[in-house]
């Protein structure tokens, strides 16, 4: 069987307040979204990868009666972003400085990577990681 091909990927975060989280994320990636309209902000991340901020009632409009209210699951965490940088004690400190609700500190795991944990708003996760070299 032939693999899917996959040619870029938007991956959504359903949050509760657009404007909270699209001004959380302009900080923590220190730039503007190339999307900002009423009910969905997209950051694009690296080539192929673009984040989307999509308020929690736009998609209960799409979910309908088929799976619960997306705001049922707000301060819970639904998914990560596990993102590989550059400098990492860089990120780590900005995300400190910014106010980013800090998870698990700066620690090498045993997966080979040094990664941090903080939390968005909603209650996603943001993972900055580099190799352990």
């Amino acid at each position: 069987m032939k693999a899917i091909q996959i040619h870029s990927a938007l991956c959504i975060l359903y949050v509760q307040i657009q404007n909270r989280s699209t001004e959380f994320y302009s900080k923590l990636f220190r730039m503007e979204p190339v999307l900002n309209v009423p009910g969905m902000t997209e950051f694009v991340l690296s080539s192929g990868l673009k984040l989307g901020l999509m308020t929690n009632d736009g998609m209960a409009k799409i979910l309908s009666e088929h799976l619960p209210h997306p705001a049922i699951g707000n301060g819970i965490p639904r998914c990560e972003l596990y993102c590989l940088v550059d400098d990492i004690e860089s990120e780590y400190q900005h995300a400190r400085a910014m106010g980013a609700q800090l998870i698990s500190p700066l620690e090498d795991r045993d997966w080979g990577d040094k990664v941090c944990y903080f939390a968005d708003p909603d209650g996603h996760i943001i993972a900055f990681a580099q190799p352990i070299l």
